[in-house]
């Protein structure tokens, strides 16, 4: 099924829908689990975003969250494998009318896209400039675009790329 690209004023009922999911996630993945971080936009206030919850997922092995699978698709997720990312899991879940509202991205502890995804996050809510920025570009994209989400993604790469590098310079410096 498309899904078409909607973008949202941040919305104080997205850091209780990541923790409903959190329990639920917990429950089903156990020992497969080591922590679930609240991650994208969803996760920064003030800063719009597609109202999908994403979600990082730090766990010992990925065999061991494979074996897992079925725990997940009982929760309505469906398993994307690496989904264009080496050493990733990708889990999504759409709600019964069939509009997407959760990703789970899983990795090992320790790997540079766990830190990547974090500082990321921390760095935006730290920085309400870059907030306002990443906002006004998601904002005018949407726009410009026409609700294309490829087009939409391919906009903001450059941005995006930028501000992880300021990121991470940003992290290792705390």
């Amino acid at each position: 099924m498309s899904h078409p690209l909607i973008i949202e004023p941040y919305h104080s009922r997205w850091p209780l829908d990541f923790t409903a999911e959190a329990a639920a996630l917990q429950a089903a993945l156990g020992s497969a689990l080591r922590a679930l971080h609240h991650i994208g936009s969803t996760s920064v206030p003030g800063l719009h975003a597609k109202p999908i919850i994403d979600m990082l997922a730090e766990v010992p092995s990925l065999a061991d969250l494979d074996l897992r699978t079925p725990a997940m698709t009982a929760l309505g997720y469906e398993a994307m494998g690496e989904f264009g990312i080496p050493d990733r899991r990708f889990f999504r879940k759409d709600n019964p009318a069939g509009q997407r509202t959760h990703h789970l991205h899983a990795f090992v502890i320790g790997s540079p896209d766990l830190t990547r995804h974090v500082a990321f996050r921390d760095y935006l809510r730290a920085h309400p400039d870059a907030v306002q920025a990443y906002a006004a570009l998601k904002l005018r994209l949407f726009e410009t675009t026409g609700g294309n989400l490829e087009a939409y993604i391919q906009g903001k790469d450059a941005f995006v790329k930028d501000l992880e590098r300021r990121a991470l310079a940003w992290a290792t410096q705390r």
